[in-house]
Order: structure tokens, then C-alpha cells, then sequence
């Protein structure tokens, strides 16, 4: 009730704010008193054959509205816990999509709410919980979803890239999408990018003994970079920008107050208003590695294997036997097998 009350609430005003809130708050509560049936050994509400029967009857629940949505011309592309996205045949309307909503809706058990939440151009699945949403025309900006696609400790250069492609690669631009890797590439190789656009943010999670007492069988980049920078001493728990420079050794990206002072960075654009010289002597071939292996292949999903293989082709090496890409489109794939 306070969730749909919200959503009739003006955009912005306090009441919207605070029926979020309350929605959020149940919703705390109720996960967690699910974990404490789940938790058995560690608290006195511990039941694991009732938290089994919760996980048995949604997993139930949610084959039974993946069937139903199936049998209505649509085409399923994710389910997980407590939601599904699936595409539509071209000729249906947004009173399509509702009507079949509705109409599995009314299917469901009392006290099981399904809700229309929104419509979408086309979506990118990568795995549960990571994928991008492309708006229809003047509705709001790319949707991104889950660590694979934001996250604060993946290398700025490639959120960039990926914020340039996956528009392109829900458009059925594929030569668009070999563009920007290229440029990435290219810009990467000519050292165009800042060394903070190469660097991680990670959480030092060991003390200075402890890492120094495994260093001998394991060397770790985010510690070598704290050695390597004249750091000796930190604790557990700093967050540190860290980066490969050439020659596989460790590096480390220190903002400077304008009194020179070093401050812990919240945010990437405080970290690139840092008043210091940028050395740009990172490890180009590595995070031309990176650029493929942890990013371009993020849209894996949404290609034939051959098309693939075309975009990440590297550029400086040039085949007779080059794929175009003028003719290629995304492929959709099905999901066959629901389950939560």
C-alpha cells in the first residue's frame, strides 16, 4: 500500500519521501526476518524448514507467472526472486503489456501483488541482476543495473565505454559498437586516458602484518602499491585507487588537497580534480586486456560468437578475413528453464 501510494505521490514532495521510506523499512524488516529462520545455530527464531518452504513456494510462484507470461506471445529474458522481464511481439501496445500482466496477475494466490513497473525499448541481460535498459524516446536516460555495469571498483575508461556501446548495441548499431571499441583501444594505446581513468578503488581489507606476513607466497597490487608509494602503515578498512604500471608493477593514484594534502576520495570526479601531475605510466597492453575481458565482453549476450569476435578484433592487426558488420544484428535469446 505505501509503495503504490507513492508512486500517485507527487515526484519530490515529502510524501513521496516518506511512503518510500516506510515501503523500504517493511521490506528491511521482512528480508531479515527471513534471514533469522535461515540463520540456524546463530538465533532462537532459526527454523530452516520454514525458510526452505518460502524459497520452495516462490520458486513456485515465479515458474507459474514465467509459463503463464509464455503462453501470451511474449518472450521471457530474465526472472530472478521477485521479478521478469520479457519482450513483446512488434505489433503490441503498452495496453498490451498491461493486459497480459493483468491477466497473469489474476491467476496469482491472494496477498500476491504482481505490478506493471515499466516498459523499455530493449534490455541487455548480462546475468541476474546485471543488465541495461534502453527508455523509449524521451523518457529518461540508459538504465544500468548491477556491479558488471557500475561499480566502484571497476576502471572509469571502461564504464565509459560501456556507457558508449550498450546504446549502440540496444539500437542494432554493431559497426557503432566496434567504434567505440576502437576508440577506447586506440585512445588506451596513445595514452590519452588519465591515469585515474585506469585506476581501481578497492578496500584494504588486511593490515599492514598481516599482508607482510603472506607477501612472501602472494603479492597482492592494491599492498604493492602502498609499499611501492612510501606507504607502510595504513589500516584495515582505507579505500586506495590503484593501477598497473608498465612493467607489471604496482601503482598508486593519490589525491592532493591544494594544501598537498592526501584525502580519501568519495567520488571519480573529486579524484580527477586532484591537483597533482598525471604520470599516464600505466600498463597500456594490460588494460587493453581489460578492455575486453572485463568490459566489451559484458555484451557477449547480446551477440552472435562471430559478431563478437569482429568488435574486439584488434585494429593495429588487420585481417583479410574480416567480419562486416553492416548487415549484423543482436540476437535475443530465450529463457528456457525459469527459475528464481
Amino acid at each position: 500500500a505505501a509503495k503504490a501510494a507513492a508512486r500517485e505521490a507527487a515526484p519530490g514532495s515529502t510524501a513521496r519521501s516518506q511512503l518510500e521510506a516506510v515501503s523500504a523499512a517493511i521490506k528491511l524488516v521482512v528480508n531479515s526476518a527471513y534471514g533469522y529462520l535461515g540463520a540456524v545455530g546463530l538465533t532462537r527464531f532459526a527454523d530452516v524448514h520454514a525458510a526452505n518452504e518460502i524459497t520452495r513456494r516462490g520458486r513456485e510462484l515465479l515458474s507459474f507467472m514465467c509459463r503463464e507470461l509464455a503462453e501470451r506471445q511474449v518472450q521471457l529474458l530474465e526472472a530472478d526472486t521477485d521479478g521478469v522481464y520479457f519482450a513483446v511481439p512488434e505489433a503490441f501496445g503498452e495496453d498490451d503489456e498491461r493486459r497480459v500482466v493483468a491477466e497473469v496477475a489474476a491467476l496469482l494466490p491472494p496477498l500476491v501483488d504482481l505490478q506493471f513497473e515499466g516498459r523499455y525499448r530493449a534490455m541487455l541481460s548480462h546475468e541476474p541482476k546485471n543488465y541495461a535498459l534502453a527508455p523509449y524516446e524521451g523518457k529518461g536516460e540508459l538504465v544500468l543495473r548491477g556491479v558488471a555495469f557500475r561499480s566502484s571498483r571497476s576502471e572509469p575508461f571502461g564504464e565509459e565505454f560501456l556507457r558508449q556501446a550498450i546504446p549502440r548495441l540496444l539500437a542494432g548499431d554493431l559497426p557503432g559498437v566496434r567504434a567505440a571499441y576502437v576508440s577506447t583501444l586506440r585512445a588506451l594505446r596513445k595514452r590519452q586516458f588519465s591515469t585515474f581513468d585506469v585506476c581501481s578503488r578497492v578496500r584494504l581489507t588486511k593490515t599492514p602484518e598481516q599482508y607482510l606476513g603472506t607477501r612472501g607466497q602472494r603479492q597482492e597490487l592494491p599492498y604493492e602499491a602502498m609499499l611501492a608509494n612510501g606507504r607502510d602503515h595504513w589500516s584495515s578498512g582505507e579505500r586506495a585507487y590503484v593501477y598497473r604500471r608498465s612493467q607489471g608493477r604496482a601503482g598508486l593514484w593519490v589525491e592532493q588537497s591544494e594544501t598537498g594534502a592526501a584525502t580519501d576520495a568519495d567520488a571519480h570526479d573529486a579524484a580527477r580534480s586532484a591537483l597533482r601531475a598525471d604520470p599516464r605510466d600505466y600498463d597500456v597492453e594490460h588494460y587493453a586486456r581489460q578492455l575486453q575481458t572485463s568490459f566489451a565482453s559484458r555484451l557477449a549476450r547480446g551477440l552472435e560468437p562471430e559478431d563478437y569476435e569482429a568488435i574486439v578484433a584488434d585494429p593495429d592487426r588487420p585481417s583479410l578475413f574480416q567480419r562486416p558488420l553492416a548487415a549484423s544484428r543482436p540476437i535475443l535469446s530465450v529463457l528456457q528453464d525459469p527459475r528464481a
